[in-house]
């Protein structure tokens, strides 16, 4: 019998724990005692972000990005070298980035399919580097650039086993802000907003072939 009213006494005393490892129930403990111990973290801090605006900020600024610039350039084989094409299109992206100052990009370096795994996954990093540093030649932070791991051959735009130009190349992308970014209105970025807002009040095209002095006819 007393075996029993302990085990149910322990259970009791279990059911008012409030998940934190402590047997006092919350309601005479002091307010807030009770901490996230991270098992919520990372849910927590994606909400945060969404309902801070960073994480859909990020999203539209990678779909503008890609949509208003080019976000590749191509090597020649077994190069790292940048033609003048490449340098002519990372001039466009780098005068893009120059309007967003709080927010960071990756670059991912990519080869075809012809040589082994360790010596392309080595040329599409100092691919993604040559565009890095040729990014930073124009004004962009190293703090806000990124020459990540080379995905090497491992994501071909063209499945070909044979020298494939497309297939050689880097890819610019946003990938979120600069650490500790003031996510307010500077002067620099004022600027932007205030360039695309007299950008959008710009009124439409005059129509033409019509009158409103009358008269009639055509």
């Amino acid at each position: 019998m007393y075996q029993k009213l302990a085990a149910l006494a322990l259970l009791l005393i279990t059911a008012c724990s409030d998940g934190d490892n402590s047997a006092v129930p919350s309601w005479v403990r002091e307010s807030g005692s009770v901490i996230d111990s991270g098992t919520f973290g990372s849910a927590t801090s994606n909400n945060i972000g969404i309902q801070n605006g960073d994480k859909s900020y990020v999203l539209s600024l990678a779909t503008r990005f890609a949509e208003e610039v080019p976000t590749m350039v191509n090597f020649d084989f077994d190069s790292a070298v940048l033609d003048q094409n490449a340098r002519t299109v990372l001039r466009q992206q780098a005068e893009w980035i120059r309007q967003f100052p709080e927010v960071r990009f990756k670059v991912y370096g990519h080869t075809d399919a012809v040589g082994s795994n360790s010596y392309n996954k080595s040329l599409g990093m100092r691919r993604a580097r040559a565009v890095v540093s040729y990014l930073s030649s124009q004004g962009i932070g190293r703090n806000r650039l990124e020459a990540v791991v080379s995905l090497g051959k491992t994501q071909p735009l063209i499945a070909t086993g044979n020298r494939e130009r497309r297939n050689r190349r880097t890819v610019t992308e946003v990938t979120g802000f600069v650490s500790k970014h003031p996510n307010i209105l500077d002067g620099r970025y004022a600027s932007v907003i205030y360039r695309e807002y007299v950008a959008s009040a710009i009124p439409p095209a005059k129509i033409t072939g019509l009158s409103l002095t009358g008269g009639g006819g055509e």
